[in-house]
């Protein structure tokens, strides 16, 4: 089975929780904390695997978590930080998130390696809470918690040239006769069920061929498996339309031609506008006397844009004028530049959670602090315990959100809410 389009959960690994301890050694006095950092949770990484050609394997796993950071320990030692988590996609994989629909990254190079999430920090131990005045805090900080995020894996084939047409007018037997490629072959409709990949050689020169399923009428449209075969041409920089010109399946020739070219144009313009190299094959099934080639070379003439077309007569089984058409194909290679991998957004996870930090009257007696560094400490914070609580009210003092809260507004009795912790303002 060929899956090219799934939708994943990943998270990266939770931040380790820092340790509450305290020296307590034989002939050492008035022990001091020693309470270790929790470990660093472990990163979300895609990368490029060549020998992986579809995304079969995320059909039936869905989500996939890295390790969790440890806690930290005694004698401040540290937690061990969480294994990262490399999940293996296949070339031309293309990333986006659910809930925007934005690209995070085209896993387009050859062995590429992205950071998708990066696992949440370990927090700190007691150890680092001393304070000439308070020699014993009994609180650590929590390790940072992370999110888990859908996104998308869409597959598009990275080939040089896509070969279109028709079900059954000869493309999988072309792409055989001219590649190293082994495709199956037999006279019924939709033999081909996925993007078969052959590569072409002449002399020094190579490029990689895709032999994309037949197209239907309505395919633009989602008809059939439309957008699952078109998403596969997108990164082609030429196209060769194979045409039945003997008509053997019952179809008038000339109409494919307009059939295949406006689904091209329905899904998209960028792909329309692809230089084309049209195979008339299967002459070997015409009569002595036809006149198919001709009036199909008569019909181009008159369509915009393919007035000046190249055209070959082929017979793909019998092998026949395929020399001529592999040459025109590294011929016009040659004039079109390589296509560009897609342009990401300047997307990050973590930046996006570490939003500047924004201040909020929500009524006359009710204020709201979100984003910004002050959500994770509000995280990390222990409501339950004084001293937790005592350095969570020093840093809203010494990083300026009480003067900025002051300056909407903020009165002694009003309420403040900052993540889940919320309290009463007091002079």
């Amino acid at each position: 089975m060929f899956v090219d389009k799934v939708n994943i959960y990943v998270k990266a690994g939770d931040g380790g929780d820092g340790a509450i301890s305290f020296r307590r050694e034989k002939y050492v006095a008035n022990g001091g904390p020693n309470g270790g950092d929790g470990g660093k949770g472990g990163d979300v990484i895609l990368k490029v695997k060549e020998s992986i050609n579809t995304l079969l394997d995320f059909r039936f796993t869905k989500h996939f978590r890295a390790e969790n950071g440890q806690k930290g320990d005694i004698k401040n030692m540290a937690g061990k930080n969480g294994s990262n988590l490399v999940i293996n996609v296949p070339r031309g994989t293309v990333v986006k998130d659910v809930e925007t629909g934005k690209v995070i990254v085209d896993m387009y190079e050859k062995d590429a390696e992205f950071v998708l999430l990066r696992g949440g920090n370990g927090g700190k131990g007691n150890q680092h809470f001393a304070t000439s005045r308070k020699q014993t805090p009994r609180f650590s900080q929590s390790g940072q918690k992370t999110k888990e995020h859908q996104i998308t894996l869409e597959l598009k084939t990275i080939a040089d040239v896509g070969l279109v047409g028709f079900p059954n007018v000869g493309k999988s037997t072309l792409l055989g006769a001219i590649t190293d490629a082994k495709p199956k072959i037999a006279n019924y409709h939709f033999t081909t069920l996925s993007p078969n990949l052959g590569v072409l050689k002449m002399y020094e020169k190579t490029c990689v061929v895709a032999d994309i399923p037949g197209l239907i009428e309505g395919a633009s449209e989602g008809v059939g498996l439309g957008h699952q075969f078109l998403r596969h041409i997108e990164r082609t920089r030429l196209i060769v339309h194979v045409i039945d010109i003997s008509g053997s399946e019952s179809r008038d020739p000339q109409q494919d031609f307009i059939t295949i070219n406006s689904e091209l144009a329905g899904y998209s313009e960028i792909l329309a506008q692809r230089p084309q190299i049209i195979a008339l094959n299967k002459v070997d099934l015409l009569e002595e006397n036809s006149n198919a080639v001709a009036d199909f070379k008569n019909f181009l003439s008159k369509q915009e844009g393919y007035e000046n077309a190249k055209v070959f007569t082929i017979s793909a089984g019998m092998r026949n004028g395929v020399d001529e058409l592999v040459k025109a194909i590294f011929e016009t290679l040659d004039t079109i530049p390589k296509p560009e991998k897609i342009e990401a957004e300047i997307w990050d996870y973590d930046a996006q959670e570490a939003k500047i930090t924004e201040f909020h009257k929500l009524d006359d007696e009710t204020y709201e602090v979100v984003g910004g560094k002050i959500d994770d400490l509000a995280r990390k914070t222990d409501v339950n315990d004084m001293d937790s609580l005592a350095y969570f009210q020093r840093r809203l003092k010494e990083d300026g959100i009480m003067r900025e809260l002051l300056k909407l507004g903020l009165k002694d009795g009003d309420t403040v809410i900052i993540g889940e912790i919320e309290f009463e303002y007091t002079e």
